[in-house]
């Protein structure tokens, strides 16, 4: 058993990384139930239906070009899905995380009086919640690599991916993968994610059908000939 403090929480959001804006977040996941109780019976019985899921936050306002305001302010009733990472307990390789393509429902900002500026943002999943693990953290990348494999101790089915490229100078394309292998020795690929173009950000979310094998890792290949990449990958079975 390890707990761990609240104060390594991270949150990253399409091409950025909010998590030096926020002081607060929260997922929460639930289920439709349908009542299946007859005449006769003595307690009422249920079958469940679908899932669903959100996402909170909040945190402090900057109003900066690529800051926390502009990025949220931006994205609420877009038409196209966003994505996120929350990782409770710190943004570090191996441990939880929730991600979700996500539609915004609420972004507020607020002025009190005697505290600082503050903002809140809650995100519907659009898909379902889906709880993995960090596959790799990478923080001014500069040359091809691989990250430590996580074991699910068997092999499932379906699954989906997720990347948050945040701070790129590459003067080149870079391209970012989930591998897997049933013996931790042998991988080959499983989500090759779009191509980043040089000094552009980005998220995407992918999801795979049929197996997955026993252990996912995290590949990444900087384009071009100089610069840094930073990202932060997740991946979850279904």
């Amino acid at each position: 058993m390890a707990f761990r403090h609240g104060k390594s929480a991270a949150v990253f959001y399409n091409g950025t990384n909010l998590t030096t804006y926020l002081n607060e977040a929260s997922v929460s996941n639930s289920v439709e139930t349908a009542e299946t109780t007859t005449f006769g019976s003595d307690a009422k019985t249920y079958v469940t239906g679908l899932k669903d899921g959100t996402i909170s936050a909040a945190g402090m306002f900057d109003g900066s070009t690529g800051a926390v305001d502009d990025v949220l302010a931006s994205t609420l009733g877009g038409a196209s899905a966003d994505v996120i990472t929350y990782a409770p307990d710190g943004a570090v390789a191996g441990r939880r995380s929730y991600s979700a393509a996500v539609r915004d429902t609420s972004y507020e900002v607020s002025s009190p009086v005697g505290d600082v500026v503050a903002v809140s943002l809650e995100v519907q999943a659009d898909g379902g919640i889906n709880p993995g693990y960090l596959l790799n953290v990478e923080t001014g990348v500069t040359a091809s690599a691989v990250g430590t494999s996580i074991d699910n101790t068997t092999s499932s089915t379906d699954g989906f991916g997720y990347v948050h490229v945040y701070s790129n100078s590459r003067d080149g394309s870079s391209t970012f993968k989930v591998q897997h292998s049933s013996d931790n020795s042998t991988f080959v690929d499983l989500i090759t994610f779009a191509s980043v173009s040089a000094s552009t950000t980005s998220g995407e979310r992918v999801a795979v059908l049929g197996t997955v094998n026993r252990y996912v890792r995290a590949s990444h290949v900087p384009g071009g000939t100089s610069g840094s990449v930073t990202y932060t990958m997740a991946f979850a079975r279904k």
